[in-house]
């Protein structure tokens, strides 16, 4: 479990870093990489299907990526989800191009949605780009 605890640090770093105004999809009962995010001041909220997920010091609304509000995602400059069934791709995606932000995902394993998008290596942790936002 300790392994995933520094993935999901890296992964938080590595975003903190780089954008200001960030959503997480599919929080669930992992908040490392988002704590990371909200510590820099770049954190917006995070979403998750499941109703009643908390986490002290994070904003988490219930939201189904598969008939998302996109209010809650305006403005964002990147969207991310660490461990997204493969199935949230493409929902993920067109979100993110509706949106016009970046799209990085992090999968399990050998999980990933096509031909895996742009790489994004982030140290120990590779990352999986299937959005770059477009210039205004």
């Amino acid at each position: 479990m300790r392994h995933y605890k520094r993935i999901e640090r890296s992964i938080g770093e590595y975003i903190a870093a780089r954008y200001r105004r960030v959503v997480e999809v599919g929080i669930g009962n992992n908040p490392d990489a988002a704590r990371v995010i909200a510590a820099a001041g770049a954190l917006t909220l995070c979403t998750d299907i499941r109703a009643g997920i908390r986490h002290d010091g994070l904003t988490v609304v219930t939201d189904d990526i598969f008939e998302y509000d996109i209010r809650l995602y305006a403005g964002a400059d990147l969207i991310y989800a660490v461990r997204p069934g493969v199935e949230m791709v493409p929902p993920l995606i067109a979100l993110a191009d509706r949106v016009n932000c970046d799209l990085l995902v992090y999968h399990l394993g050998c999980e990933i949605y096509k031909d895996g998008g742009e790489i994004v290596d982030c140290g120990p942790v590779l990352l999986h780009r299937y959005h770059r936002r477009r210039s205004p």
